[in-house]
């Protein structure tokens, strides 16, 4: 009788196994070149799993893939002080990437929002130290300190900054006009140096000329024929010292004849 009962008790364990593994079989997990596996035992963090399959039972695992490849985050429009009080609108972007998934998963809620609030306030700090003028012309070293300045904040979200650019810094319709005024008249202030360059160039040369030609006053007659060279159809009228051109004298030979009667007779 014990024999028999020992018998059924084995069935129904046998029974209720193969009804166990029916509902929750084992499963086949895949983590992709580009993610890293968290594993999970009894709901509890056991270790971080590289790209591979991996068979589970999911009675007890669990593997969460987290995807590591590069992300871009943007911050639009913050209006910003800047040191001498204007209110400036700036837009940043930053790429990033997860450093340390079993932190960013695991001790935060959600990381990108964690990075979004520093980066904002890291540029709020940044720009508000800065006047406009020093904001425009070292606009590129704003990502360099924006980076410097929460690198170590981000490690402790387990994400790595990778860059952080400024993409606009847009200012109230008063100072873009005031910008442009000020832009207009440093081009125009160029440009008028630039032809006063130019007209004192010429003007060197063109006494440097009048001075080989005093020295030379052949030099001026060889500039006119040059001159009556090179044109075609113009009339040239030349000035020379002595007021006249001198032509030299034609004498025509008579014939014989002619001479013989105007000899006188003997």
């Amino acid at each position: 009788m014990t024999e028999w009962m020992g018998i059924g008790l084995l069935a129904v364990f046998v029974l209720l196994f193969f009804m166990i593994v029916r509902i929750r079989p084992l499963k086949r997990v895949t983590v992709y070149e580009y993610q890293k596996g968290l594993k999970y035992t009894r709901g509890r963090y056991t270790g971080t799993l590289d790209p591979g399959q991996y068979l589970i039972l999911t009675m007890f695992t669990a593997i969460v893939p987290v995807d590591m490849r590069q992300e871009f985050i943007t911050i639009q429009g913050q209006d910003v002080i800047s040191a001498d009080g204007v209110t400036l609108k700036v837009s940043l972007a930053a790429e990033f990437r997860l450093s340390n998934p079993d932190i960013a998963i695991n001790k935060n809620s959600n990381f990108r929002t964690s990075l979004y609030l520093t980066l904002q306030m890291a540029l709020r700090e940044i720009v508000g130290k800065e006047k406009i003028d020093a904001l425009m012309d070292n606009r590129a070293e704003i990502g360099k300190k924006l980076k410097d300045l929460c690198a170590t904040k981000t490690s402790e979200y387990g994400v790595e900054l990778l860059s952080a650019d400024v993409k606009d810094i847009m200012f109230p319709g008063e100072m873009k006009k005031a910008f442009s005024q000020v832009v207009k008249a440093q081009k125009e202030g160029q440009a008028a140096l630039e032809r006063a360059r130019g007209e004192t160039a010429a003007l060197r040369n063109l006494a440097n000329a009048a001075r080989l030609m005093d020295d030379n006053p052949n030099l001026l007659h060889l500039r006119s024929l040059q001159a009556l060279a090179d044109s075609s159809g113009n009339t040239l009228v030349l000035g020379l010292q002595n007021g006249a051109l001198p032509l030299p004298r034609r004498v025509d030979k008579a014939p014989d004849s002619m001479r013989k009667s105007d000899e006188p007779e003997p």
